[in-house]
């Protein structure tokens, strides 16, 4: 009798699973239906965006997300403190990874910006935000101070700026941008004075004119001088922006059709399925379809908001911060440049643009948000 009692108060299985249902219905509803949402937008996009080209890209996108949403519950599953603990190796990984590109990296798109080992080939860039934003948290949550010093602050500039110069020698200058917002929004989080944020504005412009003149090619000046004016090389520099115009503008209220467009269809919008995956949606569904994504980007970000305002701790807040704010910034940037105010660089858009180690990264990013949010029930 006293096995059978214990049995049912102590270790009934329904007991055991309690704490693990507790769990799993605190996953935020919000952000995992906008993530599978966009998800299932992106792959019917690559796959009309990529039909009429010579591979089409919907099959290797469908299994980037199938590997994307596995790593999004690995991520989520494992303690974000456990992965804080270990950033510093991951962030050395990182950095090594980086350097690795510089010396056997394989070009694509006139930088040498991707690693292959076997037949693989993954871009180091996007798994070293994530090694980046962890480190960056650990170090800024260990300080328990509300406002931050200047030791402190250039500390932290030197976490992020490290594998940021790396990327853009490779030259990679837009994906070292968006390392960029991933350091302000945790600052901003950590604490800094008005009178340092005007010195780190000054400082940057500095910086950016010194980049400009010693540490661009003529390309990618050339690139911003189209953004500016880009009727003067509607053949060349400004090709995609006049093409992706087109896209976008055709498309109207409704759009065209599933497949219809005739900027992709006919080959006119280059990059199609990765960088201007957003001008080919336009054409097929119009401002009503754009609205749409725009609306579970909406969902995502605010849902995201709320777990890092509800974390159980500072080292919670501040990764849900800097993960967020290289996502946002790659929606900004990227829907931005697809209507012409943006300058064009290599920033595809989150769980739509096709590429494994960017999806990946997605995923990732996603199931570590996740993971904070379901942790804020330990231990109370």
């Amino acid at each position: 009798m006293q096995s059978i009692s214990g049995s049912i108060t102590g270790s009934h299985p329904l007991h055991e699973d309690q704490p693990r249902l507790r769990l799993l219905s605190s996953i935020d509803g919000g952000l995992m239906l906008s993530v599978l949402l966009l998800a299932a937008i992106g792959l019917a996009t690559v796959h009309s965006a990529s039909s009429e080209m010579v591979v089409d890209y919907f099959p290797r996108q469908a299994g980037w997300v199938a590997i994307g949403l596995v790593l999004l519950v690995v991520a989520m599953s494992i303690d974000y403190h456990v992965l804080l603990d270990f950033s510093v190796v991951l962030y050395g990984l990182g950095i090594a990874s980086l350097v690795g590109v510089l010396g056997y990296g394989v070009v694509r798109g006139g930088a040498a910006n991707w690693l292959q080992i076997g037949p693989w080939q993954f871009q180091p860039s996007e798994f070293a935000k994530l090694a980046t934003c962890l480190f960056l948290a650990r170090y800024l949550a260990g300080l328990n101070a509300r406002i931050l010093d200047l030791r402190q602050i250039l500390t932290a500039i030197f976490i992020v700026a490290l594998p940021m110069v790396l990327v853009a020698v490779e030259p990679d200058m837009g994906g070292a941008a968006m390392f960029a917002p991933l350091l302000i929004g945790t600052l901003l989080v950590a604490g800094v004075r008005v009178r340092l944020l005007v010195i780190a504005v000054v400082t940057g412009l500095v910086l950016v004119s010194g980049v400009w003149t010693f540490g661009m090619k003529a390309y990618q000046r050339q690139r911003v001088m189209t953004f500016l004016a880009p009727q003067t090389d509607p053949l060349g520099a400004g090709y995609q922006v006049r093409q992706s115009k087109i896209a976008v503008g055709s498309g109207e209220l409704t759009g065209k059709g599933y497949m219809q467009g005739t900027q992709s269809q006919l080959r006119f919008l280059p990059a199609r399925h990765t960088d201007f995956i957003l001008a080919v949606l336009a054409e097929e569904w119009g401002f009503l379809g754009v609205l749409t994504v725009m609306g579970l980007y909406v969902l995502f970000i605010t849902s995201a908001a709320r777990i890092a305002m509800r974390a159980r701790d500072r080292a919670g807040i501040l990764l849900v911060v800097g993960l967020l704010s290289f996502l946002c910034f790659h929606i900004l940037y990227n829907s931005s440049m697809v209507v012409g105010f943006a300058p064009i660089t290599g920033i595809p858009l989150p769980f739509l643009s096709y590429g494994g180690s960017f999806t990946m990264v997605n995923f990732i990013s996603t199931g570590l948000i996740l993971g904070v949010d379901i942790r804020r029930y330990v231990n109370r």
